[in-house]
């Protein structure tokens, strides 16, 4: 394959918790994973994105790492790890890991380490206008209330842009980038094709610890939670993340990855203004190769919309630096799109895979779920827990995946970490691999036949205007895609040819 085997690729994102169990105890594992290894490769997939299964204290379940080179043992083990690789290579499916790179759990043995104080970010109080120690900025944590935490052992305040659990690793100190690089070597000498790299952007704060400025209400929220009243969301985030540094840092992570040809990376980039950011961060072959940001997954309900698709595609590919483009629609952190969007399943996937750039399909998203409603005491979230009632948080993308309609849907033999909806039993594996019109199905022809559609791997987008926001069209190459977005049937008109688009109907025929 090509070095850049990447571009245009599908890759299926697994959320190993809710993927599968073989030890019975709730909570999926690699050894699962490595079961329905054959499923994925059914799918048409060229490549998978695994979740965080490192050691971790499960305080952001996997996101809040503890040891970077060894597998946490709710998972299994490295030899689980290795095994799962070369049954996925055998398949010819690549596999990239989820790095955290930014932050570090405070069970890590570098917090607990006094001799690797500056590792991480500290900072004396300051008083404010009556006298009273207080943090030393107004920086916001992603998930609520201010990002520092006091230390009543140290006698001042650690950065944390997450959860309190969750320090800030300090990159302005050579030895965590080089300790961080050596990482990587790790799981790149272990064989992987190449890591996504979660809240990259994150990596360096400003070293003065100027304030945020208030945040300019057309940049719109900083997080899916669309409270302006949410501290996060009142902020430009200026100095908190994004700093110019960051770049350096992934001019050095690119020489390392270019030492192992084939490998990738691919980086989660949110960001006041993320078309640039995103651009910049990949731009000329020097950074990363290719990143997405959350344009098309934020929110918790929206109207699909022609130009919801259009301007954040055409807003990218205008900027300098001929960067390649990753576009998702669902993950692990969003409401999932049919339920967001309101929108027909195998159109959103048909869509998804049509956009020039590379594809993440999030496990379920082949089988058309949707967002499970969790009760708040069956809630594990931490940032849901948070924020509820007002937004439930993450949990009702994260549900299992049910692979049959048993009472545990055939994740497990126990009860599962978090519930299933018997909606999401009746759309079971099982039951749509006998149903040729089921979205299961389509989701394996459609990216069968894409595989012979060079256009829609690689071929130029163009748009074109419809008239109708609920009509998308655009060309790739030659091959010209149309997408009725409504639920109302539309005539679009091209060519001197008037076609008629049924509304939530979508066939293969004649697709050439």
């Amino acid at each position: 394959m090509s070095e850049e085997w990447w571009k245009g690729a599908v890759f299926y994102q697994i959320y190993p918790r809710s993927f599968m169990d073989t030890n019975n105890d709730g909570v999926g594992d690699l050894k699962g994973i490595t079961d329905k290894l054959d499923y994925v490769a059914s799918l048409g997939v060229d490549g998978i994105w695994i979740s965080p299964f490192f050691k971790s204290p499960m305080k952001d379940f996997g996101y809040d790492v503890s040891d970077y080179r060894d597998v946490d043992p709710l998972f299994g083990t490295l030899d689980d790890f290795d095994a799962l690789l070369n049954k996925a290579h055998s398949l010819d499916l690549k596999i990239i890991i989820d790095l955290v790179l930014s932050h570090t759990s405070d069970q890590h043995p570098w917090f607990q380490d006094k001799s690797k104080k500056d590792w991480y970010v500290w900072a004396d109080a300051k008083p404010d206008m009556f006298g009273e120690l207080c943090p030393p900025n107004n920086w916001a944590s992603v998930f609520g209330g201010s990002a520092w935490e006091w230390s009543e052992e140290r006698q001042q305040y650690y950065l944390h842009n997450f959860l309190k659990e969750q320090p800030d690793l300090n990159y302005h100190n050579p030895e965590v980038q080089n300790e961080v690089l050596d990482i990587c070597k790790f799981w790149l000498e272990r064989g992987v094709d190449g890591f996504r790299l979660d809240v990259i952007n994150f990596l360096f704060h400003d070293q003065e610890l100027r304030d945020n400025p208030p945040r300019d209400p057309e940049l719109g929220p900083a997080t899916q939670l669309e409270k302006e009243d949410d501290p996060y969301n009142t902020q430009a985030h200026i100095y908190d993340k994004s700093r110019p540094e960051n770049l350096e840092f992934l001019r050095r992570l690119r020489k390392l990855m270019n030492a192992y040809p084939g490998t990738m990376t691919l980086g989660e980039v949110g960001d006041d203004h993320p078309y640039e950011r995103a651009a910049e961060y990949t731009a000329n072959n020097q950074f990363l190769n290719t990143a997405y940001n959350t344009h098309m997954m934020t929110g918790i309900s929206k109207t699909l919309t022609a130009d919801l698709i259009r301007q954040p595609v055409e807003a990218f590919l205008k900027q300098p630096g001929n960067s390649w483009p990753s576009w998702a629609f669902s993950n692990h952190d969003v409401v999932r799109a049919p339920s967001r969007w309101n929108a027909n399943a195998k159109m959103l996937i048909a869509l998804l895979c049509c956009l020039r750039g590379t594809a993440f399909l999030y496990q379920g998203e082949e089988l058309g779920l949707l967002e499970a409603e969790i009760p708040f005491e069956k809630l594990q979230d931490p940032w849901g827990k948070h924020h509820w009632p007002d937004w439930p948080g993450r949990d009702g993308c994260r549900t299992p995946m049910p692979w049959d309609r048993d009472n545990y849907a055939g994740l497990t033999n126990t009860e599962p970490w978090l519930p299933i909806p018997d909606e999401h039993k009746k759309l079971s594996v099982t039951n749509q691999e006998v149903d040729e019109n089921s979205v299961l199905s389509f989701t394996r022809k459609f990216l069968s036949w894409r595989k012979s559609q060079p256009d829609l791997i690689q071929g130029d987008i163009n748009f074109i205007d419809t008239g109708d926001n609920d009509v998308l069209a655009f060309k790739r190459g030659a091959t010209v895609c149309v997408f009725n977005l409504g639920n109302k049937e539309k005539t679009f008109s091209f060519d001197g040819k008037d076609i008629t688009l049924s509304a939530y109907e979508y066939s293969l025929d004649g697709a050439d």
